[in-house]
């Protein structure tokens, strides 16, 4: 019986030390500034649950003269092209309570059907809290001419 109690006060003290232990935020709770750079992660990674996390049901992009959904989006961004870097400049947050909407630069480079790229896409993108997390409700780009 004595052994019991040890074994029982042991582990009440190892749950007490894990529970005490930092844990990592939910990408659930981050705000979009900070979720932005989740999204050139998943562009190098090709990381679909990432984008489908992101992204609203009813999304919509434009890029340039092209308008697209959210599986037309899904579908490119893990598309033939590979992103082998990716990087966001000069963000800024707009706060308009449960809409936030951030500018910026997203920078990528990559390789393609026609070699090599360098790409900078000056963005819009507007983020509502649905359900207590942050999505992509519409983004804009257009791109940087070289």
């Amino acid at each position: 019986m004595r052994h019991s109690w040890t074994a029982l006060l042991g582990l009440s003290v190892c749950v007490m030390a894990l529970d005490a232990q930092p844990r990592p935020k939910s990408t659930a709770s981050l705000p979009p500034i900070q979720l932005e750079d989740q999204w050139t992660t998943a562009l190098v990674k090709r990381d679909v649950r990432t984008f489908d996390q992101l992204l609203a049901p009813s999304f919509v992009y434009t890029e340039n003269a092209a308008v697209m959904n959210r599986g037309e989006v899904i579908k490119g961004v893990t598309g033939p092209d590979k992103v082998e870097w990716a990087r966001n400049e000069g963000m800024k947050l707009h706060d308009f309570g449960n809409v936030q909407v951030v500018t910026g630069v997203l920078h990528v480079k990559g390789k393609g059907a026609k070699g090599s790229f360098d790409r900078r896409y000056q963005f819009t993108d507007t983020w509502q809290r649905r359900n207590g997390r942050w999505q992509i409700i519409a983004a804009q780009d257009y791109v940087i001419p070289a």
